[in-house]
């Protein structure tokens, strides 16, 4: 690129030049700079690349902390997920109602990604950052501090700004109980009989656990430590979990807890493998809500996260002055099955 080209370098082509990230080099021209104790050498050869390589600053690129873009952004770890699809749903309508525009990603809960999809976004000059299911949000935190960019976290909590967040335990409690009532008082659970199945070390997971231990402790009797089989997100590790419990034991726990619908889709898949008749006095509970799931042959009991309830509270949070980084709990809903209940689509408008 030369003085001559007709195309003008962006922010990330002084990224590259300079070897800074997209937010170094937002920072050294919109003059926050010193406040970030970005070294003087480095702003100025910032400076000279974006004079000689005709940077221009425009609406997305200006990073000025004290302007408003009008861009709200939202970062999520996955799209491909109901839950999390209602949650950019949802968060697009409430940004839409106030006169802004929403940018909605994902990280594939990869933290080091957060991080940069994060700088990312403050090269666009958003005006706050809802970050949700983050696996690092006080990592994603700090980048935002460097510039001060308000931001607050959703369904998984930080300890450096407040969160809004599911009553995992609360929920996890609502969950197992419905399981175990679900079994007729001449045919009752064994402790032995409930397993969990799914999640990671995260805090849902963790307070979902916690409520699931201390129900069948009240109403079983006993928590065997092997009931609990934690095997991460990925759909294909809870599809395997099922399938060395199968081959182990010949049949499936009466009695399933899955901690999210991702791990719920391995289940379907393991379950594709064998006859249906293997599965006739199953019961399941799944901690996130689908109605196509409410419908199937055997009975599924769900938690719906109130995503709307959620976002709401987290716009109120975010708009205090200096916010205490404290987590706001938010009651789930627990569905019954064959239960279809309505959500933020129905919200489409339908111009046949």
């Amino acid at each position: 690129m030369t003085k001559t080209s007709k195309k003008k370098a962006t922010i990330y082509d002084l990224s590259v030049l300079s070897g800074s990230s997209p937010s170094t080099v937002s920072a050294v021209l919109n003059g926050t700079w010193q406040k970030r104790r970005i070294k003087e050498s480095t702003a100025a050869l910032i400076r000279d690349l974006a004079e000689t390589h005709q940077y221009t600053a425009n609406r997305q690129a200006r990073g000025l902390r004290s302007s408003r873009s009008g861009l709200i952004g939202l970062l999520l770890p996955v799209h491909d997920n109901r839950y999390f699809s209602s949650m950019a749903q949802t968060f697009e309508a409430h940004v839409r109602s106030k006169g802004q525009c929403p940018i909605v990603v994902s990280a594939s809960r990869d933290p080091e990604e957060e991080r940069k999809t994060a700088e990312t976004l403050i090269s666009y000059s958003i005006d706050e950052l809802f970050i949700c299911g983050a696996t690092d949000p006080d990592g994603v935190h700090e980048v935002c501090e460097t510039v001060g960019l308000k931001h607050i976290n959703i369904d998984l909590p930080g300890t450096k700004v407040p969160s809004v967040i599911s009553d995992n335990y609360e929920g996890g409690r609502m969950l197992t109980e419905a399981i175990i009532r679900r079994f007729p008082a001449d045919q009752p659970l064994r402790p032995d009989e409930l397993y969990l199945f799914g999640g990671r070390d995260d805090h849902a997971s963790r307070e979902r656990i916690r409520g699931f231990r201390a129900v069948k402790r009240e109403l079983l009797g006993e928590d065997p430590d092997g009931c609990i089989q934690p095997t991460g997100y990925a759909p294909n590790n809870a599809r395997l979990a099922f399938e060395a419990f199968y081959e182990k034991h010949g049949k499936l726990p009466r009695g399933v807890f899955i901690n999210s619908s991702i791990n719920f889709e391995g289940l379907l898949r393991f379950m594709a493998g064998h006859p249906h008749e293997n599965f006739a006095d199953l019961t399941v509970g799944c901690y996130d809500y689908d109605p196509f799931a409410s419908f199937l042959p055997f009975p599924v009991i769900m938690i719906r996260q109130d995503v709307e309830g959620m976002i709401t509270k987290a716009f109120e949070v975010i708009e205090e002055g200096r916010p205490q980084p404290r987590i706001h709990l938010i009651s789930p809903e627990l569905v019954q099955p064959r239960t279809a209940l309505t959500g933020p689509l129905d919200a489409l408008k339908d111009f046949g």
